[in-house]
């Protein structure tokens, strides 16, 4: 066996990758559905450290209006 398909699974083959193996339908769009997931977790960590960075700022706002509260009471 040569490694390649047969004839009948010919029509699902829809294009050589760089090192020559046929590459299936499936196969493609299961890399196509694991870089768009990779693509989406990435937006995802960006956008939880962006709200975890305003809502330390929002905390450390606070604390410092505190003090300065607690420091003219005295």
């Amino acid at each position: 066996m040569n490694g390649y398909r047969t004839t009948a699974d010919e029509a699902v083959i829809i294009e050589l990758n760089p090192r020559g193996n046929p590459m299936l339908l499936e196969e493609n769009l299961a890399r196509s559905r694991m870089h768009d997931a990779e693509v989406f977790a990435e937006q995802q960590r960006v956008a939880h450290r962006l709200v975890v960075a305003r809502r330390w700022r929002r905390l450390a706002g606070w604390a410092q209006r505190r003090a300065l509260l607690k420091a003219r009471a005295v």
